[in-house]
């Protein structure tokens, strides 16, 4: 049977390893575990190890180590970058960029964003990451940043990536994403950047200036997708394309 996984913030990894008060109150009210259990601690960036329950106090749980590990993030570093929107699946979505191994989300407002970008991510979307990562078992999460000033923030961070694709519902000269697109040499890393439009698609001004800045245009196909179904859909070619390499 697996362990109960709980997170550990990277700053909080180390002696007396202690949970904070959400986390303790899942090991000790929720799954009433108890003083010797074990459990399975990580932090997200990819360090992980097993523990023993020493002490259940009212808002924390302090644990002892038994071992640690780690495990090396993937090579093709891949991140999602969605246009904002107000869908009421975001914890969903949350979680599948967690399984299908995204190393950064980033939200950024787009002219047909139908809702305002925060300055920083909500704790709730924290909590969908932290729970993606025990349903699948990661030892990591991606990051989560608010790209500020719109389709220019997003453009300004282009020379970051080795390849940049833009998924537009508009004219892609007949370009449709492929898992073959996504490879790069087989042991060799990389950065690739996905830049998904809100729910209300790209203007053309947003679509035209990431072509003009590099990025390369492409389809999903002739259906029009939910923002949601079209980003995980290109994380999943993505990480298939990774299982390839």
């Amino acid at each position: 049977m697996p362990l109960h996984s709980f997170y550990l913030a990277p700053e909080a990894w180390n002696p007396p390893f202690t949970l904070d008060e959400g986390e303790s109150g899942h090991l000790a009210r929720v799954l009433r575990l108890k003083k010797g259990a074990e459990v399975r601690l990580f932090d997200g960036q990819g360090r992980h190890g097993l523990f023993t329950v020493e002490a259940l106090h009212k808002s924390a749980v302090q644990l002892s180590m038994l071992s640690e590990s780690r495990t090396a993030a993937p090579l093709v570093r891949c991140t999602l970058a969605a246009g904002f929107s107000k869908a009421l699946r975001r914890g969903w979505f949350m979680e599948k960029t967690v399984e299908l191994e995204a190393s950064a989300v980033w939200f950024w407002q787009g002219d047909h964003s139908q809702a305002s970008l925060p300055e920083s991510g909500k704790s709730r979307w924290v909590s969908a990451l932290i729970t993606g990562a025990k349903q699948c078992e990661s030892s990591h999460i991606p990051s989560l940043t608010m790209i500020s000033n719109g389709v220019a923030g997003l453009i300004a961070r282009l020379p970051e990536f080795d390849k940049t694709f833009v998924l537009y519902e508009g004219d892609t000269q007949g370009r449709h994403l492929k898992r073959e697109d996504l490879l790069f040499p087989p042991g060799e890393s990389g950065r690739l950047l996905l830049i998904v439009g809100p729910e209300g698609g790209f203007s053309q001004r947003e679509a035209a200036a990431l072509v003009a800045a590099g990025a390369v245009a492409v389809s999903l196909g002739d259906r029009v997708l939910r923002w949601e179904t079209a980003a995980v859909l290109t994380l999943g070619l993505a990480w298939w394309a990774r299982q390839q390499s």
